[in-house]
């Protein structure tokens, strides 16, 4: 089984690429060992001394280390753990199929500017993000400011602030002239 790692532009998290998708829906950020009842996965990279978040997506994993961490030795231990979860053939994620967000962001879509929005981030913003290990959710638009909520390898990463207001928010704009400033949720 192959499994591929891949440097993020924050230093604390490693993206790991997949043969197989981990998820069919959507993607998963878990913050702690708490917030992930819902993932064998998740749980079983937590309780790797070192681990300080897990970003689940269909076709990739990013995990995030402690400041203290080494990712020399650590990296070792989530490839071992991430290639004996896949063999078992159980679920990474107990999905559901329409969550709460999901039908928020539906009715959301109905009104024109916020499906443009979205639209926007489908297209143009997600892939790129993905790329560097994480995800960009919609949260809200209120009064000309788009609130966005980062994920994965994105959280707590350096140039998130920079990504945000130099390439997303300037983008947004130009698309969109009814927003005026791009937000980190």
């Amino acid at each position: 089984m192959l499994i591929q790692t891949q440097t993020t532009p924050n230093p604390s998290t490693l993206k790991f690429l997949l043969e197989q998708p981990l998820s069919q829906t959507r993607s998963y950020d878990y913050e702690n060992i708490d917030k992930a009842a819902k993932s064998l996965l998740a749980k079983r990279l937590f309780a790797i001394d070192g681990v300080e978040r897990v970003f689940i997506a269909p076709d990739f994993i990013s995990v995030s280390k402690t400041l203290d961490a080494d990712w020399q030795y650590l990296k070792t231990l989530v490839l071992h753990c991430l290639g004996d979860f896949l063999l078992t053939g159980l679920p990474a994620v107990e999905e559901i199929i329409a969550t709460a967000a999901d039908t928020d962001a539906a009715l959301l879509s109905q009104d024109p500017l916020i499906a443009q929005i979205l639209e926007l981030l489908d297209t143009r913003v997600r892939p790129a993000v993905e790329q560097d290990g994480g995800d960009i959710v919609f949260d809200r638009f209120e009064e000309g400011i788009l609130y966005l909520e980062l994920r994965g390898s994105c959280s707590g990463c350096p140039s998130s602030t920079a990504t945000l207001k130099n390439g997303i928010e300037n983008m947004m704009k130009h698309y969109i002239p009814e927003i005026l400033e791009v937000r980190a949720a």
